[in-house]
């Protein structure tokens, strides 16, 4: 027997059910939507353009922003359309193609961010050997292996949730579609399903903010044999990646290694996790980076721009 499928579209409801609210949630959420994309562009084209980011810090940095770029804007978007609408419906294909595309780029985040952490320990902790490990080949094979590890996690994901029955209700009490309210939807036994997003979600968000703390301890311990002066650079490049870290990573960990159960808090900390660090990201890592504030200012050809060095 295939699956007994009665559920062609989703109702979300959204974040606020008042219209006031959803006419300021629209206004913000534009707003900020609009900076994610072009702050996250701004970097990805001052990064490509420049001769002097060519450090593999980098070109990893890119990859964080297009991934920052695209990861809210497959659920802000629609999110901002339904606050012009009474009901908010959202198709069955539709909504697992959301699914994906939210834990496609998400994960690929997390990866990217755990491939950044290895090569600043390796430019601090092994400086002589910086050049031959993080060579371009390595830094492109890294790159690549967050996307296909990001890919991975979020087709693992999704096949769970759309082999499952649905035949009602069919609302979410959510902005966009979830796995665990999903899960809550599917008129079948989900339990293994549910420790299954544990172990696939939660696990790689822990195990990730493990490995990257573990990383940084080791880094700022190895900072005690610098110089003065490189101390505080290296502490001011970590420090960006540590913010990121843990702007992304605390959220999952809140959301994913508990059993498959729907909190009151749910929505607003995933809006978070989808909206802020996207938005802060390109703040980060230029206001605290005089090498990207420079190569603006020499693509732009504007004088004093972010500040002087």
């Amino acid at each position: 027997m295939g699956i007994q499928n009665n559920v062609t579209e989703f109702v979300l409801f959204g974040l606020f059910q008042s219209r006031e609210m959803q006419h300021v949630c629209f206004v913000v959420f534009s707003l900020f939507h609009v900076l994610t994309v072009l702050g996250n562009l701004l970097v990805i084209i001052t990064i490509n353009a420049s001769k002097t980011l060519k450090a593999p810090m980098y070109f990893f940095l890119s990859h964080l922003s297009f991934a920052d770029m695209c990861y809210p804007s497959a659920t802000t978007p629609k999110m901002i359309a339904d606050t012009f609408v009474e009901r908010k419906t959202i198709s069955f294909n539709g909504c697992m193609t959301q699914l994906f595309s939210a834990h496609f780029f998400g994960g690929t985040e997390i990866f990217l961010l755990t491939a950044m952490a290895y090569d600043r320990y390796v430019a601090i902790c092994r400086p002589l050997h910086y050049t031959t490990i993080m060579d371009q080949w390595k830094c492109g094979l890294l790159a690549g292996a967050s996307w296909v590890a990001g890919f991975l996690h979020s087709i693992l994901q999704t096949l769970l949730t759309v082999q499952l029955p649905f035949c009602g209700p069919n609302e979410i009490d959510n902005f966009f579609c979830d796995v665990h309210p999903l899960l809550k939807l599917a008129c079948a036994d989900t339990y293994v399903v549910g420790l299954i997003v544990v172990a696939n979600s939660g696990m790689i968000s822990l195990v990730s903010f493990i490995i990257l703390v573990i990383s940084y301890m080791v880094i700022l311990l190895n900072l005690r044999s610098q110089s003065s002066e490189g101390q505080l650079k290296s502490l001011s490049t970590c420090g960006s990646h540590i913010i990121t870290v843990l702007l992304v990573l605390v959220p999952p960990m809140f959301m994913y290694i508990r059993p498959s159960t729907t909190l009151a808090a749910d929505k607003l900390v995933i809006l978070f996790n989808i909206v802020m660090p996207p938005l802060l990201n390109p703040l980060i890592y230029t206001l605290r980076n005089n090498e990207v504030k420079n190569a603006m200012r020499k693509l732009f050809g504007v004088k004093g721009f972010l500040g002087k060095k």
